[in-house]
């Protein structure tokens, strides 16, 4: 059985959450203190031990290509410098790992987007991120999924985690076979009313999937737009009777792709680096109310 070595990074979307900040930004390249969004998803997936990355992009896309691809101007002035520390500073990006670019050129949904990938992944299993979820924590998110891929014989594996009941409606939500974890899946529902959920485990964006997931998205019939759907091919693998495992992950994730989200997770992650925590604690504890 092949190790996961390969990651896919969905990076296509149109980031209507984070507007007027994403009209001619990617939301993925928008800041999380001193690294855009994308680059924490690349960071977990390297730490995980995946040597090669596919970002699937929307043809304007360009500067995550520049950020991970080289050749940037700031790039050619630190060198016509002679700073060595600041092109270390600058080159750091893209020598996380080796790095492919595709497009999605039309946005006709998430199965559609791992479909572009598909034959730069040789056939191997691989992890899929969606760098909207930042998830900060001592072990990797993507390194626990591949164990259990590893473990359960090479079966998909979801990421989950428990959420409220007024938030059930926002979240795929899983369909267990019992209280383990991990724990095989009878189903997936995307945003069912809490009142109609299986189970309180949303998705989160993170997945370890092997090759035959593409089989089961070939046999989807396009939604909404022409939209294929991940979760519905999903769906369709658990119907099939392969096996599909949920994971209820160990660390904190934050979802970037929403301002308030994005706030906590630079906080969060600022409070991680010791060099920065000790004047972040103390601009925050200006900004407290104080008791009257």
């Amino acid at each position: 059985m092949a190790s996961v070595r390969r990651a896919v990074i969905l990076a296509a979307g149109l980031g209507t959450r984070m507007l007027p900040a994403t009209k001619s930004i990617p939301k993925e390249m928008l800041p999380v203190v001193d690294r855009p969004i994308i680059q924490y998803a690349v960071e977990e997936a390297v730490a995980a031990g995946i040597e090669h990355v596919v970002i699937v992009l929307s043809p304007d896309r360009a500067a995550i290509r520049e950020h991970f691809g080289g050749g940037s101007r700031i790039e050619g002035i630190a060198r016509e410098r002679g700073d060595d520390a600041l092109t270390a500073r600058v080159l750091a990006p893209e020598r996380l790992a080796t790095f492919t670019f595709v497009e999605q050129r039309e946005p006709l949904g998430t199965g559609h987007a791992v479909q572009q990938a598909q034959p730069y992944l040789e056939g191997e299993p691989f992890a899929l991120l969606f760098p909207d979820d930042i998830i900060l924590g001592p072990a990797p998110c993507t390194a626990q999924l591949a164990k259990v891929y590893e473990g359960c014989g090479a079966a998909s594996v979801i990421a989950v985690q428990q959420v409220s009941r007024e938030q059930i409606p926002q979240y795929g939500i899983v369909d267990p076979t019992g209280p383990g974890n991990p724990v095989r899946l009878r189903g997936i529902v995307e945003k069912p009313p809490a009142s109609e959920a299986p189970s309180d485990l949303g998705v989160v964006g993170r997945y370890v999937l092997g090759p035959s997931i593409f089989e089961q998205i070939e046999k989807l019939e396009p939604g909404a737009g022409g939209e294929l759907q991940l979760t519905d091919a999903l769906g369709v693998q658990i119907a099939a009777g392969e096996p599909v495992f949920a994971c209820r992950f160990e660390g904190r994730r934050y979802d970037a792709g929403r301002p308030a989200g994005a706030i906590a997770a630079a906080v969060a992650a600022a409070i991680d680096r010791e060099e920065i925590r000790a004047d972040l604690l103390a601009h925050l504890t200006a900004l407290m109310p104080t008791e009257q």
